[in-house]
């Protein structure tokens, strides 16, 4: 389970939520709420003051690349610092190659796309071969900001499929999303940010 107690964030706070394994929460409000703030400094890549933990170990008592393994954070738009894809994804072998290659198949692209010039990529192979790279290491926690709105109907699709299996496979998932007919399908419970605090609405959507 990730404990957030006490968060302050730029936007405001004391936020706090407990997100369980195998449990998807939807994250709603108006854009400037705060909503990626959060997310950042739940994943340490903001400085923020506050308590997380996960599995009751503190975030504090962990290596920040450690950390960001296990808790993965996908942007609603991805950063990329290498010209070719495959020197985004780790270079092991074996069962590592099977699942990266399983990954960017369930995400309707091709796996010869790690050969692939970032340049080449359109906005929306980008964004889904951005989530394949943060997924690969299997995290406990998944981070998803607006993971669909760069998409197609049929790539949307696929990235909600991909996310319920994390579900089912114990993954503790927590999207920002504007959309309402996703809230609604996949979200068990919904947290509402405004003036600097989550207020939770009981139910899915």
């Amino acid at each position: 389970m990730l404990i957030v107690e006490g968060l302050r964030t730029k936007a405001g706070g004391p936020l706090g939520l407990a997100l369980g394994g195998g449990e998807i929460v939807a994250l709603r409000g108006p854009s400037g709420a705060g909503k990626s703030l959060l997310l950042r400094a739940i994943a340490d890549l903001d400085p923020a003051a506050g308590e997380v933990s996960l599995g009751g170990t503190p975030r504090a008592s962990i290596a920040a690349p450690e950390w960001r393994r296990r808790v993965a954070y996908v942007p609603a738009e991805s950063g990329w610092w290498d010209d070719r894809v495959g020197a985004h994804f780790p270079a092991g072998g074996g069962s590592e190659s099977n699942r990266i290659a399983e990954l960017i198949e369930a995400l309707g692209l091709d796996p010869a796309a790690l050969g692939w010039e970032v340049r080449r990529l359109s906005t929306g192979e980008r964004h889904r071969l951005a989530i394949a790279r943060a997924l690969v290491r299997e995290p406990e926690v998944w981070l998803f900001d607006e993971p669909t709105a760069a998409l197609d109907a049929e790539a949307a699709s696929l990235v909600e499929a991909v996310i319920r299996k994390g579900r089912a496979r114990g993954a503790a998932i927590l999207l920002v999303t504007h959309d309402d007919a996703q809230a609604a399908r996949l979200a068990d419970r919904t947290l509402t940010m405004a003036d600097g605090c989550l207020v939770a609405r009981e139910g899915a959507g």
